[in-house]
């Protein structure tokens, strides 16, 4: 029999002039880019909470507090191996990573692959396995107003079991 999961993340971050843009660790030429605690990559913290739900095991968060000083600055692919860890810690291995970007501007469509790859590699999978979507708010709220930016993600989990 096989058990299989699903994990849901989402994560925003409001955008600021001199910060970096970053999405999966691919830095993201820009004006402005994410105010946060860590790197502020939006992608890699839904991925990272989509791990952790998938498992039961709470948020981002939970496991990395922005109170704590050890996570200023961190690079979230830290997050996301210590969730991945997490989850075959639990016999479970990823299967699939779907994620969505929501942000107004700059357009992201020439980055999509190199996201994409990037996020692939770090989560171990092959990249028929790895999808990243790209959406603008259509001018609409605080991610239209270009105030911030958001993710989205959904990761299926899998483990083989005996019974």
């Amino acid at each position: 029999m096989t058990d299989y999961r699903t994990g849901l993340g989402w994560d925003n971050h409001r955008l600021a002039p001199g910060r970096v843009l970053i999405l999966a660790g691919v830095v993201i030429p820009h004006e402005t880019g994410f105010e946060a605690h860590s790197d502020g990559d939006i992608l890699l913290h839904a991925v990272t909470d989509a791990l952790l739900g998938a498992v039961a095991l709470g948020d981002i968060g939970m496991h990395f507090p922005d109170t704590d000083p050890q996570w200023k600055g961190a690079s979230s692919d830290r997050f996301v191996r210590h969730a991945l860890a997490l989850v075959q810690a639990k016999g479970y291995r990823l299967s699939n990573v779907d994620t969505t970007v929501v942000l107004q501007r700059p357009k992201l469509k020439d980055f999509r692959e190199t996201i994409r790859v990037s996020l692939a590699e770090l989560v171990g999978l092959p990249l028929d396995r790895v999808n990243v979507k790209f959406k603008t708010a259509e001018k609409v709220g605080p991610v239209g107003e270009e105030r911030s930016a958001e993710a989205q993600a959904v990761v299926t989990i899998v483990r083989d079991t005996n019974e």
